[in-house]
Order: structure tokens, then sequence, then C-alpha cells
């Protein structure tokens, strides 16, 4: 818990580099554990594949540099030039005057084209990260653009899997339990207008919003200002 933003982005990223997951994938149908789903709408296409700067395309591109999130919730400190399967991520979390760092790790990246039940294909792009150790909560958080080629209907979609980790403060053990799920849920909820915000501003002539330089080196802060 801090009461400032980080101080030192490139050490805080090398020791997360260091981290184990802080669960095991294989309990995540146990008791305790929470399975969330969102989907919002972000515009419509012509039927077929994505159009190459439609929101498709342009969604994926914010989704990849973690342009999504409300950063009065949430933000993200990474190194750009990381491969996108495997970058570490300091999280901070926001919650009236606190801060909570809580590193993740990227574990896979989602690129296919997928059959519905009702008939209909989907053609998809993402990217998840599971939690490490420190990290308030356990789990995996999965990030999703999603087209359907036969409607051509355009949603961002988040899928999770979550439960609270041991918090030995029990100051903040308590707040979690009080108010983390509800936090957690608003922040689905505003990332998903923030991402539906943000599409609709570069289709309509706007510049793509890239994460903040923070330094050393290639460090960026996401959301950007």
């Amino acid at each position: 818990m801090r009461l400032s933003p980080v101080s030192d982005p490139a050490g805080d990223l090398a020791e997360i580099a260091g981290l184990d997951l802080n669960y095991d994938p294989s309990t995540t149908s146990g008791r305790g554990w929470h399975h969330d789903r969102l989907r919002h709408p972000l515009g419509v296409e012509e039927p077929g594949d994505p159009e190459p700067d439609g929101p498709w395309a342009v969604a994926c591109a914010l989704v990849h540099d973690y342009e999504f999130a409300d950063r009065h919730i949430m933000s993200a400190l990474f190194h750009a030039n990381a491969p996108l399967e495997g970058r570490n991520m300091l999280l901070e979390g926001r919650f009236l005057v606190l801060r909570f760092p809580m590193g993740v790790r990227v574990d896979a990246v989602v690129d296919e084209t997928r059959a519905r039940a009702d008939g209909t294909s989907e053609r998809v792009w993402g990217w998840s990260y599971r939690t490490l150790g420190r990290h308030l909560e356990r789990g995996r958080l999965v990030y999703e653009v999603v087209k359907n080629t036969t409607t051509g209907r355009v949603e961002f979609v988040i899928t999770g899997v979550s439960s609270r980790a041991k918090i030995p403060n029990p100051v903040i053990a308590l707040g979690f339990g009080v108010f983390g799920r509800t936090t957690q849920w608003r922040f689905y909820r505003a990332a998903a207008r923030k991402l539906e915000e943000r599409v609709r501003h570069v289709l309509e002539g706007g510049d793509r919003p890239v994460p903040d330089p923070v330094g050393p080196g290639d460090v960026v802060r996401a959301p950007s200002r």
C-alpha cells in the first residue's frame, strides 16, 4: 500500500520478473472462486473479415497497449518493447487516496477464429494475465476484442476468474472483503466504457492514445493521460 505513485518503475518491474504465480491454476473451479464475464458493444462493421481501420482493428491496438483502463481505478507500468506474451506488468490500483501495486504476467495471446453455437463465427484477438506474488487477488483475467463475422458486431469481452489472496495487513484485508467485488465490477464496466469511448475517438479522426513514457528506458504507463 502506498500514498504516492510508483517511484522506481524499472526496479519494481525487475522485482516482479522474479515472482511466481500466487495460486495454483488447477484450483480455480473450487469454492471461493468468482467467475465473471462482461460483453460490451464497440461498434459494427460490414460482415466478413475485420476492416483494416474499423472498430475491431482500432480496439485491438488499444487493448494491446492497456489503453482501456480508467486510470482513476487502475493503471499499468511495463516495458513497451517487451513481447506481449510474457510481459510483466506492475498494476497500480487506486482506492480513495491509497495506491496498491500488484504484479501480473501476460500468459497468453489469443488470435483466432471461433465457431459459435448459433452457426456464426467470431474473429478474436486479445491476451490474458495471471496474478503474481503480493497481489491482492489470485486468478486470471482475459481481454478479447471479438467480431461476429456474420453480423459485423464488434464487442469487448472481459472474462475473469478470481479470489482474494492472503493479505497480511488486517485493515487492508477487511477493506478488500467489503469493497473488493464492488470495485472489481466497477473496473470491468469502466474499462468497457473507456474502450468504447477511445475507439469512437479514433474513428472520428482523433489520434490513437499511446502509453506515456515514464522511463527509464522503454518503461511506460498506461492508460495515457
